[in-house]
């Protein structure tokens, strides 16, 4: 069983003031692997008033201090990789194949893409010709209150910490309360990198604790949250009294618009975007919207690929399926598949109940439904599990109509040889994102959504940007 039970506030790790013990489940065996403490509202006081004391400090600080730093902690995270991915993949059940390519690769590469465009990154910059002596100055919002997700643990963390770094901000991280251990871990590495005392906090606790009392802290200027709508919701409220900037990335319910002409490998490649990481990102292709002309066989394609994905433990080696985070979503998921056969989708692959063989763990059968209508609950509603809704279409216009009509409006996906068409497409989708044809978006491209998928944007400079404030100058004495 592993300990921990300590908290990073100003560059020590010190025991939580009055704080709740919280077992961490490992969710291939359903067995506690570790033990973290809960903070109280002492704990986050601490490190607030840290963050706080340390941004005028760190404000001052010049990008090429910040950037030194960063690359420190690259190469440091790059030599403790192994182990970040132990801790992934004990914590919230990646497939260790998995969480080393995939779930420590992603956290390498934003650390690595935030520093390539940092480089260029101009602080302070004229407003225009027209105005030779206005600037812009880009200033640092101040202490961040970073709340992130269980789902991709360092992707999450990395995008924030790393951009509110090089932004000048300090900052307490709350991770997820499911998935802990990787945060502890990185903790670890940013206090090896050397980074002034308070520039960096984390406190451990749920979002009803630790969460709601950051989103109201007085001494915290922004919240950073990445999770579910709902719980997006509850923190914009919280916040609102203090009139922080919130900024969110949260749920999705991306459709996959699968033309007539697509590629062959189009449907397999859906399929397995939808089944990867056990369905737990908030980006996956869930609907599949099939044109009627090629509809039949790609129900059966796709059946074909679900019941091909394997489902074993987290520990085991190969490019099979872990378990899903815990019970609660291993019910929900249940509920939800129940609830489709319920309203009448056609159920093609998998089902409810764990997958043959695994009958303890929180497994999920990698599951497929046809002849799904968009008003559906299945098709409205985030799963967050490895379940495919597929729905027929006829013309592009009609594919668009439903593709938007969803609360969500995160990522879409296009599948079309009809290069005209893809570019259509692309500008109609109501989205913060869209792929195309199996091409994945580039290193420093945004991501984020609209209406219910959130408001903000991580990565590349837009990332930084998020905890920037623009300040306007005019009288500005070039060299002085």
């Amino acid at each position: 069983m592993i300990e921990k039970r300590q908290f990073y506030i100003n560059g020590e790790w010190v025991n939580p003031a009055a704080s709740q013990d919280h077992n961490v489940i490992d969710p291939s065996t359903e067995e506690p692997c570790a033990v973290i403490s809960l903070g109280g509202q002492a704990d986050t006081d601490a490190a607030a008033v840290a963050a706080k004391a340390a941004f005028p400090a760190w404000k001052r600080t010049s990008k090429d201090e910040r950037l030194a730093l960063v690359e420190k902690l690259y190469d440091i995270y790059k030599s403790r990789a192994e182990d970040m991915a132990q801790a992934i993949s004990l914590e919230m059940g990646a497939p260790i194949d998995m969480a080393r390519q995939s779930q420590v690769g992603a956290g390498m590469g934003h650390i690595k893409a935030f520093l390539t465009v940092a480089r260029d990154f101009e602080f302070i910059e004229p407003l225009g010709d027209h105005a030779p002596n206005d600037r812009i100055i880009h200033d640092p919002i101040g202490v961040v209150a970073m709340i992130t997700p269980w789902n991709w643990p360092m992707n999450q963390v990395t995008l924030k910490v790393i951009a509110g770094l090089i932004a000048g901000c300090t900052m307490v991280l709350k991770p997820s309360e499911e998935s802990p251990l990787s945060s502890l871990l990185f903790a670890e590495m940013m206090d090896e990198a050397g980074f002034p005392k308070g520039v960096f906090n984390l406190v451990n606790g749920d979002g009803a604790g630790v969460g709601t009392q950051l989103s109201t802290h007085p001494d915290v200027d922004m919240v950073s949250f990445t999770g579910s709508s709902r719980a997006g919701k509850l923190i914009s409220k919280a916040a609102a009294d203090t009139l922080k900037r919130v900024s969110l990335e949260l749920g999705g319910k991306g459709a996959n618009l699968i033309f007539a002409d697509a590629d062959d490998k189009a449907v397999k490649r859906g399929v397995l975007h939808c089944m990867n990481n056990s369905g737990q990102s908030c980006n996956a292709p869930t609907r599949m919207l099939v044109q009627r002309e090629v509809y039949d066989q790609a129900v059966e394609t796709a059946a074909e690929v679900a019941k091909s994905v394997k489902v074993g433990p987290a520990s085991e080696a190969g490019q099979h399926i872990g378990p899903v985070v815990n019970e609660v979503q291993f019910n929900k998921i249940q509920d939800l598949i129940q609830k489709g056969i319920d309203e009448g989708a056609r159920l093609v692959a998998g089902g409810t109940g764990r997958p043959d063989g695994l009958n303890r763990g929180f497994y999920v059968k990698p599951t497929v439904f046809a002849d799904v209508h968009n008003d559906m609950t299945i098709a409205r509603e985030e799963i967050f599990g490895p379940v495919l809704s597929i729905i027929p279409f006829d013309t592009e216009e009609d594919g668009l109509a439903i593709a938007n009509d969803t609360p969500y409006g995160l990522t879409n996906y296009v599948q079309t040889q009809d290069s005209a068409r893809a570019n259509r497409c692309a500008v109609e989708l109501r989205s913060g994102m869209v792929e195309m044809n199996g091409q994945s978006r580039g290193m420093g491209s945004p991501f984020g959504g609209m209406k219910q998928s959130g408001n903000g944007r991580e990565g590349g400079k837009w990332g930084i940007e998020d905890f920037l404030e623009v300040k306007a100058v005019s009288g500005w004495t070039p060299g002085a």
